[in-house]
């Protein structure tokens, strides 16, 4: 942190250009522009276009050591690209295709042309419980918490540190 924070960002504030600059630095088989420009999104909690140090741990505190709920409610926001309260499945789509294209072409087993698209018709067939297009904040965190998987993903955060 204080290597980013004292050589990157003098400032303790980092614009969105260098923090995909920083982020591009942990994925360099793949292209994370588009998935960096999401995550610092996520991260300007008062969307000022600058994140804070103080922003940046804070967010990392909820991942790390906040509760299900919070964790859940961050994700959500992630996801929720323009911020109505709502995800759709262009929104999911841009999310999962951001994902894929910063994990590179050389991932194993090969990812096919469309595991985008299918990963979002996977994520509605268990989100949208009202089958109505969008999958709000209540679905989200309530087929997450059903999801054992998902959970098991969070324990291992809570482990790492």
């Amino acid at each position: 942190f204080r290597h980013i924070k004292m050589d990157e960002c003098p400032s303790g504030v980092v614009n969105e250009e260098t923090f995909k600059e920083i982020y591009s630095q942990f994925f360099p088989q793949g292209d994370s522009t588009t998935y960096a420009h999401f995550l610092f999104n996520a991260f300007d909690t008062d969307h000022n276009g600058c994140v804070s140090f103080e922003d940046f741990v804070m967010g990392l505190s909820i991942l790390l050591r906040g509760t299900v709920q919070e964790k859940l409610n961050w994700a959500f926001n992630l996801y929720d690209i323009n911020k109505d309260g709502y995800v759709t499945k262009e929104e999911m789509l841009d999310i999962m295709k951001a994902i894929y294209d910063m994990m590179g072409k050389c991932t194993y087993p090969v990812v096919k042309e469309d595991a985008p698209r299918q990963h979002v018709e996977t994520f509605f067939q268990k989100m949208d419980k009202n089958k109505d297009g969008v999958v709000t904040i209540d679905e989200f965190i309530e087929s997450c918490q059903k999801d054992e998987n998902i959970m098991r993903s969070m324990q291992l955060f809570e482990n790492v540190i």
